[in-house]
């Protein structure tokens, strides 16, 4: 099971745990970098624990109209600090914070100058820790043809995939009538989000980062615990 599915995922900087759950038994992830970068996104910010509530960490970019992701340039230095201090603070006596607090900070120390490539060595580190060492392939170095639906479904091809696993928020945009005439199954990926670690701060929908150091080696059940997929034919 996983190796004609097609999980292809904008670069999400820090994604949530539903994020890795579409991918236990998949076999690769596509980066969707040549898409259009969109504002108030989750492709450069996301939310970790605080004492009072979730706490928001947002990567600058520098915005042009109609760039794509692989092409956002990161607008300061500065920001790298600021979110390394919130993490060191915030999960200082997190379980696992010594284990993966290396290769955190070694992100954290690169002097990034685009979005994506940070996003994908966070999302790279993080599928490493949980034992999701799956390669990942950049959508600008397939170039597909196509946007939308059509642009999905010349993935499937190029990736040799009959089935297509989304959230359900793509369910709204997708041409179920196009993947069906070309024999593409719909798998509708949803997350399940249960109490872990400390209850203290914890929300649902918090960066996956959360769940790994508090969760460690035993991030992965929870990730597979949590995690739904429904089979739709599109028709």
């Amino acid at each position: 099971m996983g190796a004609n599915v097609l999980v292809a995922h904008q670069p999400a900087y820090l994604p949530w745990s539903g994020y890795f759950s579409r991918l236990i038994d998949a076999e690769e992830l596509v980066l969707l970098d040549h898409v259009q970068f969109t504002e108030r996104g989750w492709q450069n910010r996301n939310h970790i624990r605080g004492p009072a509530g979730p706490v928001r960490l947002t990567v600058p970019v520098r915005r042009q109209f109609g760039q794509s992701i692989t092409d956002t340039q990161i607008a300061d230095d500065g920001w790298a600090e600021r979110h390394w201090r919130s993490l060191a603070q915030t999960y200082t006596r997190a379980p696992f914070w010594q284990t993966h607090r290396g290769a955190l900070e070694a992100v954290y120390r690169t002097p990034w100058t685009r979005l994506a490539a940070l996003n994908e060595a966070l999302i790279r580190l993080m599928l490493d820790a949980f034992g999701l060492p799956l390669p990942m392939v950049r959508s600008s170095d397939i170039g597909p043809a196509g946007r939308g639906t059509e642009m999905l479904i010349d993935l499937c091809g190029r990736r040799g995939a009959t089935r297509l696993r989304v959230g359900t928020g793509a369910l709204a945009y997708l041409d179920h009538d196009l993947l069906a005439r070309r024999g593409i199954t719909v798998e509708i990926a949803t997350y399940a989000h249960a109490p872990y670690g400390s209850s203290r701060g914890w929300r649902p929908g918090l960066s996956a980062v959360d769940l790994l150091l508090h969760e460690g080696p035993g991030a992965l059940a929870v990730l597979r615990a949590g995690a739904r997929t429904e089979t739709k034919a599109c028709a």
